[in-house]
């Protein structure tokens, strides 16, 4: 009988240091010594997302509309150019005398109608004024009636029409109705109607006059902002909660109801700024002595021929000033109107 073969381990080593074992199909599985070092030790955890990545890490928290909105604004550079020049209107509005050390009021009618002079880059109009000084201190009218009209359309608007779309029933109803009767009126008629019963030279009576008749506007936006957001599932579980009304509506539909408000009045302020200078080209707005854009226009359109720097320097400041507003409200429009991403 032939010798039985010797016994030979399991496991043994290799060439190079190479572990081999046995396998029950009688081959051999060979692991490298690194490889089985690797296995020994823990696994490493996973790397952090990189903040700026697509991909939120585990660490990141969602924004919120308004911190989305104001990221993609920063990048936007219509929003950066208008508002730039927004800025700079408001600040010669509150300190005119920064950049005019003249006295809109003080003429001389000895230089009526002359044009550019050293100390007097934009000329003189008919009664011999300033028109540089007149133009820069007319920005302080057109952003006081601007700003002013755009808060008090905004506030009566949004108060009436988020009551109207959270209660409903008789009070929509009736608001409804009245929002038709103030959308038959035509602004420039009304205004003319309206203005020249009113002697005042001051801004309020125009102010008053847009809120009048621009707050129906703004209204119907905040109540179908409102009844939308009142749908939410979350208005619903606050309502079931037993949260009372003024809860519901100044808490959780309020702050996401106000985007559409913000849009319309931010566009409509540089409408504002135009019609205030129409009324007061038509002579029913702001009257003399109130330096205004709409009242220089008005007296240069008759020397438009002899001396048409009279008329350009005011329209062309009032053009950039509604052009302005209206950009910036195309950029808040795009930043807060998620259908435009």
């Amino acid at each position: 009988m032939p010798e039985p073969e010797p016994f030979e381990p399991l496991e043994s080593y290799g060439e190079e240091g190479r572990a081999v074992a046995s396998t029950g199909a009688g081959g051999a599985a060979d692991y490298g010594t690194a490889e089985a070092e690797t296995l020994e030790k823990n696994p490493e955890p996973p790397e952090e997302t990189d903040p700026g990545s697509a991909g939120p890490g585990p660490e990141q928290k969602a924004r919120s509309l308004w911190s989305d909105a104001w990221h993609d604004l920063r990048r936007n550079p219509v929003f950066i150019i208008s508002g730039l020049v927004i800025l700079f209107l408001v600040i010669i509005s509150i300190w005119p005398q920064l950049i005019a050390s003249g006295d809109p009021l003080d003429c001389d009618l000895a230089k009526a109608q002359e044009g550019s002079q050293p100390g007097h880059p934009f000329g003189f109009n008919g009664q011999g004024c300033d028109v540089y000084t007149r133009v820069v201190y007319g920005a302080r009218t057109s952003v006081t009636v601007g700003v002013c009209a755009t808060l008090g359309v905004a506030i009566l608007g949004s108060i009436l029409g988020g009551l109207a779309g959270f209660f409903g029933g008789g009070w929509d109803g009736v608001l409804s109705r009245i929002t038709d009767v103030f959308f038959a009126i035509p602004v420039v008629l009304g205004g003319l109607v309206f203005l020249s019963v009113v002697s005042s030279a001051t801004v309020w009576p125009v102010i008053g006059f847009i809120v009048l008749l621009g707050w129906p506007q703004v209204s119907r936006i905040a109540r179908g902002s409102v009844i939308t957001a009142k749908q939410n599932d979350y208005v619903q579980a606050a309502r079931a909660l037993g949260a009372s009304n003024s809860r519901m509506l100044l808490r959780h539909i309020a702050p996401n109801a106000v985007a559409p408000v913000i849009v319309v009045a931010t566009i409509a302020l540089g409408t504002y700024v135009a019609l205030e200078a129409t009324l007061s080209y038509l002579g029913v707005g702001l009257k003399p002595p109130t330096v205004s854009w709409g009242i220089d226009i008005s007296s240069a359109s008759q020397y438009i021929r002899n001396a048409p720097h009279m008329l350009l320097w005011p329209a062309g400041a009032l053009a950039i000033t509604v052009l302005a507003f209206i950009m910036l409200g195309d950029a808040v429009r795009d930043a807060l109107d998620p259908k435009l991403r």
